[in-house]
């Protein structure tokens, strides 16, 4: 997960640039989705309790498949010219990415590091290496980030440094880059509502110009999830062909409402 927290306070909102013409990005483009396998007791471990282990590791699973999904929608919808990956922890052997790797068509790579920045550095290392361009990495605890932000954010990279997605905890939920900056990473204080803020200082003493797409909530607290249910229960009342949620993330989380309701 990259999402690392936001108050509305931290984001720093900028001048809103026309973007350019997807259809005119270049290409040599990856897009990389950082995820855990849904292993209990080791995701989500933030809502536990009131969640059981199992639970939480259900709904994580259920969020990497909307990513999955999601990115694989947009990369055919707008044309956008990227290979996605999925960085992997534990280990990229693990069945749960082997079942994805095959039927999602994406391309496995492990999360190497200490901490997130290191493992983030790692993934940036990686796929510059291997000639991209620009490189995208989302994590997975936004089931209904907009397909539109992903063409966002390679198009601002045509034009700047460095693109973050803003998360409403202080963190962020998508960053990009079209060249290495590992300093960019380092000494950052993840999972507090700074990171946002002093990754744009770190980025401005590095001269990396930086834009933004909109902040999204990603799904961190119990707070979070409740908002994400109440979100799913006025989504459920749209046409079929206009909800944000998956079938799956919409029946999971329905069914996590009730026996919360119990619970209380």
């Amino acid at each position: 997960m990259i999402g690392l927290g936001n108050r509305e306070s931290a984001i720093k909102r900028p001048s809103s640039p026309r973007s350019p013409d997807a259809s005119r990005l270049t290409p040599h483009a990856a897009l990389v989705i950082f995820a855990k396998a849904p292993i209990p007791g080791q995701v989500k471990t933030r809502l536990c309790p009131p969640l059981t282990p199992d639970e939480a590791a259900t709904l994580h699973g259920s969020f990497v498949l909307d990513m999955l999904e999601r990115t694989k929608t947009a990369t055919t919808q707008f044309k956008l010219p990227l290979d996605r990956y999925l960085a992997c922890a534990p280990s990229s052997t693990h069945v749960f990415f082997k079942i994805m790797e095959e039927r999602q068509g994406v391309k496995l790579i492990d999360q190497v590091g200490d901490d997130l920045g290191g493992r983030m550095t790692q993934a940036f290392d990686v796929l510059f290496s291997r000639g991209y361009h620009r490189v995208v990495i989302v994590g997975t605890d936004v089931p209904t980030l907009p397909l539109d932000y992903f063409k966002q954010a390679l198009a601002q990279l045509e034009t700047h440094d460095l693109v973050l997605g803003p998360a409403l905890d202080g963190g962020y939920y998508l960053i990009g880059l079209r060249k290495p900056a590992p300093d960019l990473f380092a000494d950052i204080p993840w999972s507090t509502d700074r990171v946002l803020t002093l990754t744009q200082e770190k980025a401005h003493g590095l001269r990396l110009t930086t834009a933004t797409i909109p902040p999204w909530r990603d799904v961190d607290t119990i707070e979070d999830l409740t908002a994400l249910i109440e979100a799913e229960s006025l989504d459920a009342k749209k046409p079929k062909n206009e909800r944000a949620f998956s079938n799956r993330t919409a029946g999971a989380l329905q069914l996590l409402a009730k026996r919360l309701s119990t619970r209380a």
